[in-house]
């Protein structure tokens, strides 16, 4: 028996203009239903959202709700009041005797995503506010949740929590969202807008791609059979309608009309099946390996909080504590607190401070030409600053930062700030006018380059202000990609983009050649396209991971391990039942650690002393620009023993590791 019907849309019409966004639509949501919602930016997701919720008028066809039924929506976007607080905002549209019952999940809900219940709405930044729309949707608790790209603005943690939550969810869900992994972990079914068309799969995100893929090879051998028959009918009336009778007419009729429809049916499918095509940078400079150098680099802020939390509006404003950037211009505020004169004079020292926001510590890191990078951690851990330090905008406190002389960046900026909402597309495109745009050294007409990038050349006029947030991000990658410079930057491109973007940024990222580095909280993006990971996990911690976000979630468990005797033994981690954990003994005594051990154990501090002085003396060698000039062969041979000693610290630091994981263990 099927689950209570909760809501049925029958035979449905939404027209704006000449042309509908919906035609003939109709589907059912059941109660218990996961449902994600798919399609491409402009399809029409927003629209059908709501149409579900009842603020979308039909022009034809019905609607039906179950008496009492609660819906609950996160918007894209949201318009904060004068004066009222994030807690106030969550309750504007609940009853009083209901805010009671639900006061509980605030705390608990506000504390998850690092959420000040007290402040104030017009204060929060644009990521704040998108998360307290989110909290706001889940204390409700409706019967039919509706959420639009909830993991925007979100760190790891909050969308793993987000995950947990909703899988208890007790409600029916409906999300759009352009992170897989989140989709694949929530979902169980699959609604798919494709073309106007709603397809709905019974099966949840996990199987999306095989399901739609096995729909589209469907649609092109009906096509191609169509095509045949067009092909015989098409022959039959070259040779002309004999006697002019009226059933051949009607005949050759019907040949014109079957050809049109295939024309029309042959477009959309390429359409949907659309991929961008990238040549791989030419000219990427072989010259130097080194892209960029990071030595032993501090950088702290003040924690600055003011009453009003974030007087800077949306942007890199003020912002609490616990944020990226606690000062309205932190490079200014951190020149003057280093100028004064109560200035500290050593890292140590301000490691101690009172009061300090600590970015980075001690950090070094070397950047290579081909180097693939994935930035990932908690909002407010630094990634922000460091983009900012590579490119220049920001000094370090202490230590240095290199670039290499003839580095140029292309910088996608998450807030989009290189688009003029006033602009049109073309004009983004092409700012100092005219009809063609330099695509990798070729000249390309705009409308032809914005239709690559799945926008009608018609919109070529259009303002960037009419675009939705996909759409936008679109442009920028359009902008971006036109002409990537050596250094290729990416801040959360991933947010508002559809699956079909998501599959084509990824394609052209796989043949991008020069150094790439993204900062994303999108885990599947991740696996797909970077070789290293950087997590940056607080308080100047960052942690280095050869391989994507699986890998480095691998390392994480590993390094887990020691919390539970029961687990070091073992050969993968496990979650250890309380009693199992409680008898660790028999493993203890096998790990107690032998006179040779002890010994090595000894003298790994020494060794790994050396060879800290050894890197530090290769890479003060290899900073020198001069040097690879004066000496080719010498400046090869120093980068291959500073590999060779990087990887034997990292082995000297694992095998310190271990053995100091065995003793504890005794």
């Amino acid at each position: 028996m099927p689950p209570p019907l909760l809501l049925n849309i029958k035979d449905a019409l939404v027209r704006y203009s000449e042309t509908p966004v919906f035609e003939n639509l109709s589907f059912n949501i059941h109660e218990g239903a996961r449902i994600a919602l798919v399609g491409k930016n402009g399809a029409g997701k927003s629209t059908l959202m709501n149409v579900i919720t009842g603020l979308q008028d039909l022009d034809d066809g019905e609607r039906w709700e179950t008496a009492g039924l609660s819906i609950g929506y996160l918007h894209q976007d949201i318009t904060p009041e004068e004066g009222q607080s994030v807690f106030d905002f969550i309750f504007t549209d609940m009853k009083d005797e209901d805010k009671e019952l639900h006061a509980y999940k605030v705390d608990i809900i506000t504390q998850a995503l690092h959420l000040d219940p007290q402040a104030q709405m017009t204060r929060l930044s644009g990521g704040q506010m998108r998360r307290a729309g989110l909290a706001r949707a889940l204390v409700e608790e409706p019967d039919i949740l509706l959420l639009d790209e909830p993991t925007n603005h979100l760190d790891l943690e909050a969308i793993e929590w987000l995950e947990d939550y909703l899988k208890s969810y007790r409600g029916t869900l409906l999300c759009i969202s352009h992170d897989r992994t989140f989709l694949a972990n929530i979902t169980n079914q699959v609604f798919w807008l494709d073309r106007g068309q709603l397809k709905v799969s019974p099966r949840g995100f996990k199987y999306f791609d095989e399901w739609s893929t096995e729909l589209l090879e469907q649609e092109a051998r009906e096509l191609k059979n169509r095509k045949s028959i067009v092909a015989q009918e098409v022959e039959w009336a070259s040779r002309g309608v004999k006697a002019r009778r009226k059933r051949n007419i009607r005949r050759l009729e019907l040949v014109r009309e079957m050809r049109e429809q295939l024309k029309t049916d042959e477009s959309a499918y390429r359409s949907a099946t659309a991929k961008i095509e990238l040549k791989p940078l030419e000219d990427v400079d072989a010259t130097s390996k080194i892209v960029a150098e990071f030595y032993n680099v501090y950088k702290n802020f003040p924690k600055y909080t003011p009453p009003s939390l974030e007087g800077g509006g949306r942007g890199e404003g003020v912002k609490s504590s616990n944020t990226e950037h606690p000062h309205p211009n932190p490079a200014k505020q951190s020149e003057a607190l280093f100028a004064s004169k109560e200035k500290r004079t050593s890292p140590a020292d301000l490691l101690r401070g009172e009061g300090e926001l600590v970015i980075l510590n001690k950090f070094s890191l070397r950047i290579q030409r081909g180097d693939r990078i994935g930035i990932l951690g908690k909002n407010g851990s630094g990634k922000t600053t460091f983009l900012k330090m590579l490119i220049g905008e920001l000094e370090p406190d202490q230590g240095r930062v290199k670039r290499r002389k003839e580095l140029e960046f292309s910088y996608f900026d998450q807030k989009r700030r290189d688009l003029d909402p006033t602009d049109t597309l073309k004009k983004t495109l092409v700012p100092t006018g005219g009809d063609y745009i330099d695509v990798m050294g070729k000249h390309r007409h705009v409308c032809g380059y914005l239709k690559d990038f799945m926008f009608d050349p018609s919109r070529a006029q259009d303002k960037v202000s009419q675009l939705s947030g996909g759409q936008k991000n679109r442009l920028m990658l359009a902008k971006i990609l036109a002409n990537p410079k050596t250094c290729l930057i990416l801040d959360e491109p991933t947010n508002d983009l559809d699956m079909d973007t998501l599959d084509m940024l990824e394609e052209i990222l796989s043949q991008y050649t020069g150094t790439l580095i993204v900062v994303s909280h999108d885990r599947d993006f991740l696996d797909q396209t970077v070789t290293k990971i950087l997590a940056f996990e607080g308080d100047g911690k960052i942690e280095s991971c050869i391989g994507g976000y699986s890998d480095y979630l691998e390392l994480k468990k590993k390094q887990e391990l020691p919390k539970s005797p029961t687990q070091n033994a073992a050969p993968k981690p496990q979650k250890e039942k309380p009693e199992e954990a409680l008898k660790p003994k028999p493993v203890a005594k096998r790990q107690r650690l032998s006179y040779n051990l002890e010994r090595e154990l000894k003298l790994l501090p020494g060794k790994l002393e050396r060879t800290e002085g050894e890197i530090a003396s290769l890479s003060e060698q290899l900073s020198d620009a001069e040097f690879y000039k004066r000496d080719p062969d010498g400046f090869h041979t120093a980068t291959q023993e500073l590999s060779e000693a990087q990887a034997r610290l990292e082995r000297y630091e694992t095998r310190w590791l271990e053995l100091e994981e065995m003793k504890i263990s005794e």
